[in-house]
């Protein structure tokens, strides 16, 4: 019998915020949790609490240097200048706050925790991870650990050989393409805005043979990302055979997004999730990006019903619309007015439209590289 797919959240995240002003000031995975629970589709069985990581297993990937400095952090709640200098830690990506170091050990925890329960098979959403630009040494790019990286060497310590990461965040993830670099039994594939923070993730870049990167121009659409997902993506993971996959679900790349420029609906995060879920017998998914409350809430509670098979209805019922007319979003125009389908859907209308040439003159490329066409 097939295993039930996990979810792995924590309180912590209620409340906790970067800071008044920081993009990741705004409630995302208990939104997911909230909204999951009030539509019946979170049973007490497969909700399992993230644990905090051990400094110790932090160590795995960071520098045991870098991970004082994070606790020092919290506890002292500054920093010298000297750490902020050495660490990234205090700056304007990547403040102090109150969790600055609990928040990210619980998220990295929660990976940690999916490498184990993956080792027999099995499918689990941890919306809370997907941080994936942390470094060693060096917070980076709002991400002061890299749980992906754990994940994926928990899965290692569980026997898991081969490993295929999807990336589908607006932005490239550079410090999961630095840890498995010219590993043959690691196949990264990301697809992320061109010219885009980090400036990472160039369409030749390779990264010892391991990395197939995909940069794409603004207004980047649902029928490009399904020629993408179809042309690209599938027949890679499909030919790789994967023990298992990690896809790391940025929800930035929806066209309600504040810190990109593409122009996807939730549907294309959503048909991805699902085309690859058959492709190996262990399957992780995580959170990543996203700065919009409701897009966030609606593109994550949609991917858990996607792996549970639920049908996403045509309007919430009304616990699950209160979850979302409660939510704010200061500081940003669009949190004035919301429209009204954010507080009545999860399901966006689709954004279709045309293929640009760039588009498919850069799969050709990569199809031709790869030995796809």
């Amino acid at each position: 019998m097939e295993q039930v797919p996990s979810f792995i959240g924590s309180e912590i995240y209620r409340g906790s915020s970067y800071g008044a002003w920081h993009p990741l000031r705004v409630p995302r995975v208990s939104t997911v949790m909230d909204l999951c629970r009030a539509l019946g589709w979170l049973d007490r069985s497969q909700y399992l609490t993230s644990p905090r990581a051990r400094p110790a297993a932090l160590t795995h990937w960071h520098e045991p240097e870098y991970i004082s400095a994070l606790q020092r952090a919290e506890v002292r709640q500054a920093v010298s200048d000297a750490e902020r200098d050495r660490f990234g830690l205090g700056t304007h990506s990547n403040p102090v706050y109150a969790e600055v170091f609990r928040r990210p050990a619980t998220a990295a925890g929660g990976s940690l925790l999916a490498g184990e329960l993956l080792a027999r098979g099995g499918v689990v959403h941890h919306p809370a991870g997907g941080t994936h630009h942390g470094l060693p040494g060096r917070a980076n790019g709002f991400c002061y650990l890299n749980d992906p990286v754990l994940g994926m060497l928990s899965l290692r310590r569980a026997g898991v050989r081969r490993i295929a990461y999807v990336d589908i965040d607006a932005h490239h993830p550079d410090g999961v393409e630095l840890a498995f670099a010219a590993d043959p039994d690691v196949l990264m594939i990301s697809v992320h805005e061109e010219r885009r923070w980090p400036f990472t993730g160039a369409l030749d870049a390779r990264a010892g043979g391991s990395a197939v990167n995909l940069p794409v121009p603004a207004g980047f659409n649902d029928t490009e990302m399904a020629l993408v997902r179809e042309t690209l993506i599938l027949p890679l993971v499909e030919r790789f055979r994967a023990d298992a996959i990690v896809l790391q679900c940025g929800a930035d790349a929806v066209e309600e997004d504040p810190l990109s420029h593409l122009a996807l609906s939730n549907n294309a995060h959503w048909a991805v999730v699902a085309a690859l879920r058959s492709l190996a017998p262990r399957y992780l998914v995580l959170g990543g990006g996203g700065y919009n409350p409701w897009s966030v809430g609606r593109l994550w509670s949609g991917v858990w019903a996607v792996l549970n098979g639920l049908e996403i209805p045509d309007r919430l019922p009304p616990t699950a619309e209160v979850v979302m007319r409660n939510l704010r979003w200061d500081g940003n125009r669009r949190g004035k007015s919301p429209p009204e389908h954010w507080f009545t859907t999860l399901r966006d209308t689709p954004r279709d439209g045309a293929i640009r040439d760039d588009v498919r003159a850069r799969l050709a490329v990569l199809r031709h590289r790869e030995g796809l066409s």
